[in-house]
């Protein structure tokens, strides 16, 4: 498909996007009023072409921009099993909701499993005005999604550390850094050498943020990692990480977490081969969910404030969307707590 822009400062025209299409101006007006009988790939086809013209149906656009759909989106890109097993996606939503219900919104949630899936999923709910704004997770190294959402039109947040370089605005407590420090210090205090780290998916900011910074103040201290493992966020992943940890012949004394939810799968595992947590081995999580204070042993971790993140980012995209809200601050820093999950580490 080759598409020819329009002339500058003149608005493409339908006919335009549908000789760039291959298809009839009928098959245009179908796409975007989502009647007839295109196929799928025809339809997005036409989606596409539209949204690389810069065209929207005149009266469409007009109807949306005055009658708002009072709907924002959440699109996470996660297999159904994590999203249902990690508590940090109910903390997050349980944020947004709070400020989005009073005010009579709407929150809609995607699930996705890829890229291409999510990026389709944007031009479709920005095509068909189904929502006011969209709330993007997991910032990833060069992310397309900013740059697609604002050529569609579509206000959106980005959750991860403040970056006033970025194309949308993020929200997030800043000083990611320092808190990994943090926890390094903590560990290396309790006399633990061997420290490895349990990660997420390598293509994620926050991953190479945070094992680049766990890296770097080992070898301040004069160590080498033990091992750093990437998973997907899954149980069955954070689990088969662990057991290769502790199945070496020289095994970590203390494993770092990227998440609670991998953390208390990697406790679990830990007891089950026989090991007790923290006589001989230290863990630590990261995001401070409700669930770690009720463990045995209770959980260290790292608290993210992810309800008040999700508030944060639903005040800010509500202000995108021509709201009256007031923009949370968060000046505040991840911060370490300590419980019973880390000890001194074994002679």
């Amino acid at each position: 498909m080759s598409t020819t822009a329009a002339k500058p400062g003149r608005r493409p025209t339908i006919k335009e996007v549908a000789a760039a299409a291959g298809v009839s101006t009928a098959a245009v007006s179908q796409a975007f009023n989502d009647k007839g009988r295109l196929s799928e790939a025809t339809r997005q086809r036409i989606l596409d072409t539209a949204t690389e013209l810069g065209w929207s149906p005149s009266a469409s656009a007009a109807a949306l921009r005055s009658a708002r759909t009072r709907t924002l989106a959440l699109v996470v890109r996660r297999p159904t099993d994590v999203l249902g097993a990690d508590p940090h996606f109910s903390e997050l939503i349980t944020g947004i909701e709070g400020e989005l219900a009073p005010r009579g919104y709407g929150l809609l949630l995607h699930l996705v499993a890829g890229a291409q899936e999510e990026n389709a999923l944007y031009k479709r709910l920005a095509a068909e005005g189904r929502v006011d704004g969209a709330v993007l997770t997991d910032a990833r190294a060069d992310d397309p999604r900013p740059a697609l959402l604002a050529r569609l039109g579509l206000p959106a947040v980005l959750l991860g550390p403040p970056d006033r370089a970025a194309a949308v605005p993020r929200v997030g407590l800043g000083h990611q850094d320092a808190a990994v420090e943090e926890v390094v210090r903590h560990l290396l205090g309790l006399g633990h050498r061997r420290i490895a780290y349990v990660a997420g998916p390598a293509d994620l900011k926050h991953t190479r943020l945070r094992g680049g910074v766990f890296e770097t103040a080992l070898r301040q201290a004069g160590l080498r990692p033990y091992a750093v493992l990437h998973t997907d966020f899954t149980e069955v992943s954070a689990v088969a990480a662990t057991q290769a940890l502790l199945d070496a012949a020289d095994r970590a004394t203390a494993i770092v977490y990227a998440n609670d939810s991998m953390a208390m799968c990697g406790i679990g595992a830990a007891q089950r081969a026989g090991l007790r947590v923290p006589d001989d081995l230290s863990v630590v999580g990261h995001d401070n969910l409700p669930l770690g204070r009720w463990l045995h042993p209770r959980l260290t971790t790292v608290d993210q404030q992810v309800q008040r993140v999700g508030a944060a980012a639903a005040r800010l995209l509500l202000a995108r969307c021509g709201e009256n809200v007031e923009e949370t601050a968060l000046d505040d820093r991840p911060r370490l707590v300590v419980r019973e999950s880390t000890g001194p580490a074994p002679g």
